[in-house]
């Protein structure tokens, strides 16, 4: 005679409370709570498989290495890093372009042959003026933000420092007012990583590898200083990249000069 099965035996689930596993339902967990904790899981995967994408992205975004893209002749290069800064006080009376409507000239922006800064000394090498500002940018957002801004000269000029160091390129923007430039200065926070500044056509050495960039509002002008080191290696302890883009700023005496144009009286 069989001895009769044991009443504590666990049941066997039939097939309808089965959806997802055997195991699921031998836990207790019916077939709608095991369909529930699919789709738990199945979210779980998506976003953790999105966090994951949005890190790796993240990582390669911030390699030193500024992107080159073919669609530019001269390769389109971007700082690494930006920081923006808006207008001072110091800049109202020249915070519309109808009070300071004298063009720029390029012989008036980059006048001095050499900017100096604490140890740095810069030597003033190639420069140029361009009426037409979606020359001198690459990308299209970017080129988009200056016609918005009203930006009718593009002033450029590099530096190199006396020692073969270091390398720094100055631009300074005529836009309309105060109000583009800050606007500008600080769309530029997002816009410089799929756009930026072209390298004068025959500068060297050129600004390569590891750059770091910043935006400047004065008035209705926005200065922008881009500096690396020559051999575009990323600075080491040694390296005084504060002191080389004060340096490189020295350059903007020139809208010290329209605000003293204007008013008779030094900005400060």
């Amino acid at each position: 005679m069989t001895p009769a099965k044991s009443s504590r035996a666990k049941r066997r689930p039939a097939p309808d409370e089965t959806w997802g596993s055997v195991k699921l339902a031998e836990m207790g967990l019916t077939g709608g709570q095991q369909k529930v904790l699919a789709v738990l899981a199945t979210v779980v995967g998506i976003l953790l498989m999105a966090y994951l994408l949005v890190f790796v992205v993240e990582a390669f975004d911030d390699d030193p290495t500024p992107e080159l893209q073919s669609s530019s002749p001269l390769g389109q290069a971007r700082p690494a890093a930006y920081r923006a800064w808006p207008s001072l006080k110091q800049f109202a009376p020249i915070a519309d372009r109808a009070a300071d409507a004298k063009p720029l000239t390029v012989e008036e922006v980059f006048t001095t042959k050499t900017l100096k800064a604490g140890k740095i000394t810069l030597k003033l090498g190639e420069r140029q003026l361009d009426a037409d500002c979606a020359r001198v940018v690459w990308g299209e957002a970017l080129t988009e933000a200056l016609a918005t801004a009203g930006c009718t000269q593009a002033a450029r000029a590099q530096f190199v420092s006396a020692d073969g160091r270091y390398v720094a390129q100055y631009a300074l923007l005529n836009l309309e007012s105060v109000t583009a430039a800050d606007e500008l200065v600080r769309q530029i926070s997002n816009l410089y990583r799929g756009g930026w500044l072209l390298p004068l056509p025959s500068a060297q050495p050129a600004l390569t590898g590891f750059t770091e960039a910043s935006g400047h509002a004065m008035g209705h002008y926005l200065g922008l200083v881009w500096i690396g080191r020559a051999d575009g290696e990323r600075p080491e302890d040694t390296d005084d990249m504060v002191t080389l883009g004060l340096a490189v700023r020295e350059a903007e005496k020139v809208v010290y000069r329209r605000v003293v144009a204007v008013t008779g009286v030094p900005a400060g």
